[in-house]
């Protein structure tokens, strides 16, 4: 859930990774990224995830059966993964760039991707190139302004959410997915909600995520900075008091790339 820049100095890195390691071991992680791997069928040749990070997903493909290569424009990432993963198969490359052929992929997946995109559709132009007949796409995604969160004051914690999610890229990609996918020409387009839901021991690691809104919301002069601590001292005491309660939706749509635009 957390944006990744080609360049993070070490220390913001380091946090980083530490939180997407605790929510990638959350139980509702775990669920949504099985649920994406059906959806990706019984892929008969090479399955891409774009914007790999770790690794964690080209690990699990593998132990699936799926041929996986990991792609991730990180440079960083993309080590951390060949070291955490000796073996696998990772490369280095943009969303907007593959380092594939033409057809060369039966499957593609792009887990919590296309918000950092500031042009989703030419993204799914070359996840189109590089896709085979056939061959199924898969994108997971939260749309930032839809963040549940529950508090006291609820028109400032709107102003909040609403003012983290205009920091993204693509804060509304993911409810766009459905239209972005029939407009490049995929065929078959389905798409499900999967509430991830944060409460009791789960809630702590998602502090860290509600510090940066109240940050972002500070910086850009929609909030107090009065206001921004407030609030995250609320939320702090609702984690100690088990009163805490975050929802976010993750939208899923797969699709199957035809034989031709006009199929």
């Amino acid at each position: 859930m957390w944006t990744l820049r080609r360049s993070i100095p070490r220390m913001s890195i380091d946090a980083l990774i530490a939180r997407l390691d605790a929510y990638d071991a959350d139980p509702s992680a775990v669920r949504l990224r099985t649920r994406s791997y059906e959806l990706l069928g019984d892929p008969a040749g090479l399955v891409a995830d774009v914007g790999c990070g770790a690794g964690l997903a080209v690990a699990e493909l593998a132990e699936r059966g799926v041929q996986a290569v990991g792609v991730d424009v990180s440079e960083q990432m993309i080590e951390l993964a060949r070291r955490r993963r000796s073996g696998a198969d990772f490369r280095i490359g943009g969303a907007c760039d593959l380092p594939f052929g033409d057809g060369e992929l039966a499957g593609y997946r792009a887990d919590k991707v296309f918000h950092e995109l500031a042009d989703p559709t030419r993204a799914l132009a070359e996840a189109r190139r590089v896709l085979m007949p056939g061959g199924r796409i898969v994108l997971v995604g939260q749309d930032w302004d839809t963040f549940v969160i529950d508090s006291s004051a609820p028109e400032l914690t709107r102003r909040i959410v609403h003012a983290r999610a205009d920091q993204i890229t693509s804060p509304r990609a993911a409810r766009a997915h459905r239209s972005l996918l029939l407009d490049a020409g995929f065929q078959d387009v389905a798409v499900e909600v999967h509430t991830a839901v944060f409460t009791g021991q789960r809630a702590e690691p998602m502090l860290g995520m509600l510090t940066a809104a109240a940050e972002a919301a500070c910086t850009s002069g929609v909030v107090t900075r009065a206001e921004a601590d407030g609030w995250l001292a609320e939320q702090r005491d609702r984690v100690r008091s088990d009163r805490f309660l975050l929802a976010v939706p993750m939208f899923v749509a797969a699709a199957t790339r035809p034989p031709s635009r006009t199929a």
